[in-house]
């Protein structure tokens, strides 16, 4: 273990913001014995917390980030920087873009200072046989050295899986699983631990999709991530009612607008980095869950043209020098005083590109991969 006598959490945090005016994609020279001493100091944080995070409202869930660091940036500016801003990010911090290690240092560093403030779920790129592959072993060797890669992936194996929203939103990376049901399943869950290569529950939670195709049902083997499951809309809807959830709310997949609904509204993808890989174009968002449960998005455009990262001297992970903030906060009117599980129709903000003038989600006052993305 490093020596961390000297070591000063809000000294890294004051070096990782130090950039937030500078072009994107400026890498912060932390020191190796200063991430060593925060790797060592939070791995004992996450394994104090439970492999299922019981977390309250108000909170704001972030899906995606893949090392891009300044839009990172832009979405705590637009949702408001911890401790102001209670946060569940439900993984893939790292791999694909450039700033891989800002951005888990900085994550990492609040969950450090504010531990009941910050919370990190694991995604599928937490992963050692994953991120070998996708950019963040080759970042970690080219700047620090490969044992500080590995030290990584030590602390990935402490993170928790799963997180349950004032137990009715029900969060992970990726999704369902047949060996899930009920959320003491999750709770046994021991860690540190590596994501098994032969699947599972600790597999699916974050490899698992919902069917693209609404007429299936049941369990598919992912013949596109090569690994998990599709899971069905009656999977869900047997979940939640299973357990008194009323969603899910994973990452995992690029959504366009940066959110997607699917299966009658009972399951959310949030994805939060904005025109991911320099190549899609899409939008990143956050959702917003107040005390009352009520759900709200914010949105982070991209605001110049879609550019092929593999034709671009900075790799394209960074293109976008300009973002279009879109409060998307749903009309709720006069309907707050709703009482626990009735439910409502929502207006969507008309800025949003959606399938549906009207959102309908329920509203509690109660508080007692052929790509591997």
């Amino acid at each position: 273990m490093t020596d961390s006598s000297s070591f000063d959490v809000d000294k890294i945090i004051s070096q990782l913001l130090s950039v937030r005016t500078n072009r994107p994609g400026k890498e912060v020279k932390l020191s190796r014995d200063s991430i060593h001493a925060l790797l060592d100091h939070v791995t004992n944080v996450f394994l104090e917390q439970p492999t299922l995070l019981e977390i309250s409202a108000p909170v704001t869930i972030c899906g995606d980030i893949h090392g891009q660091f300044s839009d990172l940036l832009l979405l705590l500016d637009m949702g408001g920087f911890p401790p102001h801003t209670s946060y569940l990010f439900l993984g893939d911090y790292v791999d694909r873009g450039r700033n891989s290690v800002e951005v888990i240092c900085l994550l990492f560093a609040y969950k450090l200072k504010y531990p009941e403030k910050i919370f990190l779920l694991r995604g599928n790129h937490e992963e050692q046989s994953v991120n070998i592959n996708y950019g963040f072993y080759d970042e970690c060797k080219r700047r620090y050295n490969v044992a500080l890669w590995r030290k990584f992936n030590e602390v990935f194996n402490c993170l928790p899986l799963a997180a349950a929203v004032d137990d009715k939103i029900f969060c992970c990376h990726g999704g369902l699983s047949p060996e899930l049901h009920t959320l003491d399943d999750v709770r046994r869950i021991a860690r540190p631990t590596e994501i098994p290569e032969e699947g599972g529950l600790i597999s699916d939670l974050v490899w698992a999709d919902p069917n693209p195709d609404p007429a299936m049902k049941g369990w598919h083997f992912n013949d596109v991530r090569g690994t998990s499951y599709f899971f069905g809309s009656d999977t869900v809807e047997k979940f939640l009612n299973d357990n008194d959830l009323q969603i899910v709310c994973r990452a995992h997949d690029v959504a366009q607008d940066g959110y997607r609904f699917y299966t009658k509204r009972q399951l959310v993808t949030i994805f939060s980095a904005p025109n991911y890989a320099g190549i899609y174009f899409n939008s990143g968002a956050i959702m917003t869950v107040s005390e009352d449960l009520e759900c709200a998005f914010k949105i982070l455009k991209p605001t110049v043209r879609k550019l092929n990262y593999r034709n671009n001297d900075e790799m394209g992970f960074h293109t976008l020098t300009g973002r279009s903030y879109s409060d998307t906060s749903l009309d709720i009117g006069s309907e707050r005083t709703l009482t626990k599980g009735t439910h409502m129709k929502i207006k969507l903000n008309e800025t949003l590109k959606s399938s549906s003038d009207y959102l309908e989600l329920p509203i509690f006052r109660s508080r007692s991969q052929s790509m591997v993305n």
